[in-house]
């Protein structure tokens, strides 16, 4: 479902939940017909309403480990290596729940990007020990068009001004827009999704139809990235450990009442669920033909709704489980 970022970012703008490379949104509610009369042996789960969504762990590495990673103009790079152990410092503090909270005080409480990257900069300590490393370079970083990368790049370029660098924030496009201008060193760095981007170079380098290069492994996508990008003119930093990937939630009551907390569990314990998710889903393997292959989960009924629905189509008590992002803002507690 996440083989091409670039298809996020045409998308997040609209929804607060936002579809990876699943093609066009579902149809914002109808229902197909049921693809599955439910496990054979395993009691049927309906949904259950509950106040707050719960991801449940993809513990059999079904996704891709799309962590975030920052991709810097290599001739930059090798010119100043200040720019890459700045941005590392953000890696080795961010994880997922961060992320999430990060993600909450924009998409939900309404606070600005900037405003956000420089609480969480003071509040993680991150200012560089050399405050004058950058000194009498000017840098410009790149942001996708959406809220987690703009918020992502401020936190970059107020990291980097701490190391003496003149740094202003630039929100371009799709990866199709800026990776060029990070190429030709229009932007010096831009934040990244390690699976996504390696899958995005690997297609650039051997075809479109080039096997993927990404799996769960973080270590081995960033392995199969780092080559890929260096011929392109790039250089990566220290992958995070916060991910922004396809993920399945159910109700905090649905995961209580029948306890579970992986996919795993899921599959050992229900049959007959419904899925919510978009219309594309029970034809991707990052998504309905990815839990029945991958897990063994059989479903019930499919639902299909507009991205930006699912959550709370789940919430609601109208499906059990729902596609989701691992990030999104209103998974904060």
């Amino acid at each position: 479902m996440r083989a091409s970022r670039s298809a996020v970012l045409t998308l997040i703008a609209a929804a607060t939940l936002v579809l990876s490379a699943c093609g066009d949104p579902g149809s914002g509610g109808g229902e197909a017909e049921p693809t599955s009369s439910g496990s054979a042996g395993l009691a049927t789960c309906d949904p259950v309403a509950g106040d707050k969504l719960v991801v449940l762990t993809d513990d059999k590495g079904l996704q891709n480990a799309d962590n975030i990673i920052p991709a810097v103009n290599k001739a930059a790079a090798d010119a100043n290596p200040a720019i890459i152990d700045a941005l590392d410092t953000v890696s080795a503090a961010l994880d997922t729940d961060k992320l999430i909270q990060l993600n909450k005080a924009v998409d939900v409480d309404r606070r600005t990007s900037s405003e956000v990257a420089a609480e969480f900069v003071e509040t993680e300590k991150l200012a560089a020990a050399d405050p004058a490393a950058g000194s009498g370079t000017s840098l410009t970083v790149g942001a996708a068009n959406f809220s987690e990368s703009s918020t992502l790049a401020e936190i970059y370029a107020a990291v980097l001004r701490t190391a003496g660098f003149d740094v202003t924030v630039q929100t371009v496009g799709n990866r199709e827009t800026y990776l060029p201008a990070l190429q030709d060193g229009t932007l010096a760095a831009v934040p990244e999704y390690a699976a996504t981007l390696a899958d995005f170079l690997n297609g650039k380098a051997n075809g479109a139809d080039a096997a993927s290069v990404a799996s769960a492994d973080v270590d081995a996508t960033v392995g199969a990235l780092e080559p890929l990008a260096e011929a392109a003119g790039l250089a990566v930093g220290t992958p995070s450990a916060a991910q922004d990937q396809n993920a399945f939630a159910v109700t905090d009551a649905f995961a209580d009442e029948h306890g579970v907390k992986t996919l795993s569990d899921l599959a050992a314990t229900c049959g007959g669920l419904v899925l919510a998710g978009p219309a594309e889903c029970p034809e991707r393997p990052f998504c309905q033909l990815g839990l029945e292959d991958t897990y063994g989960l059989e479903f019930g009924e499919f639902k299909s709704y507009d991205f930006g629905l699912i959550g709370q189509a789940v919430l609601k008590g109208d499906a059990a489980i729902g596609l989701v992002l691992s990030s999104d803002g209103a998974l904060a507690g």
